[in-house]
């Protein structure tokens, strides 16, 4: 259902983040550290922020910019999650990257797959997108269940992809196109037509995860 600021599906609400959200998303960040800090992006060159206020002026810029669209992710009107769509591209690509998190609290629960396909469904539908894609580190076992939950389709490994606490590491590559989903997402998972996927870690035998993260004197994560 559309709403004048977002969508929703249930008691999820995905809504465009505002600056005066800023205190309550430093909030569930600084109180959350230890689940979040694993799969947070770091920056290589310099020191790293938590100035929630500055970071989401940044990203509403990018908004303005038509490069990046900025959601909060809300239940019963409490902010429990982020999900940023980024390298906004038109044209001849006609793609997007989301990225996302939410509080442990409503991990497990439906919330980030319903909104990743909220958020989908809407750029195919109001963007004319052709192609999402979501990478994650092979290690973050409950983002690889929101990908396998929706069904999309694994792509292959970037290795030393994105600088994370700390380092250069490895993403697993997973996409959806707009031809896969012409009924949308949300409708097809909820509907219990996903379909089977192939992922390395579901294999036998196979752990699926390939370290190529040296560059922190360790191998792997």
């Amino acid at each position: 259902m559309a709403t004048s600021f977002g969508f929703s599906h249930g008691d999820v609400l995905v809504r465009i983040v505002r600056v005066r959200d800023a205190k309550e998303l430093e909030e569930r960040v600084l109180g959350n550290r230890e689940w979040l800090r694993p799969w947070e992006a770091t920056n290589p060159f310099g020191p790293n922020s938590f100035e929630m206020r500055h970071q989401i002026k940044a990203l509403r810029r990018q908004m303005s910019a038509n490069q990046g669209l900025p959601f909060v992710i809300e239940i019963d009107g409490r902010i429990v999650g982020q999900l940023n769509v980024s390298n906004m591209v038109f044209g001849s690509l006609s793609s997007a990257t989301l990225g996302y998190w939410v509080v442990p609290e409503v991990a497990g629960r439906g919330v980030t797959p319903t909104a990743v396909a909220l958020v989908i469904d809407y750029l195919f539908s109001q963007h004319g997108l052709h192609r999402c894609e979501i990478d994650i580190r092979p290690e973050n076992v409950a983002s690889l269940r929101v990908v396998e939950k929706l069904g999309m389709r694994f792509e292959g490994l970037k290795e030393r992809y994105i600088h994370i606490n700390g380092a250069w590491r490895d993403h697993y590559s997973f996409a959806i196109t707009h031809e896969e989903v012409v009924g949308g997402l949300l409708n097809r998972w909820i509907n219990g037509r996903t379909p089977t996927v192939d992922y390395p870690w579901l294999r036998e035998n196979d752990s699926g995860i390939k370290h190529t993260e040296l560059n922190d004197g360790n191998l792997g994560s």
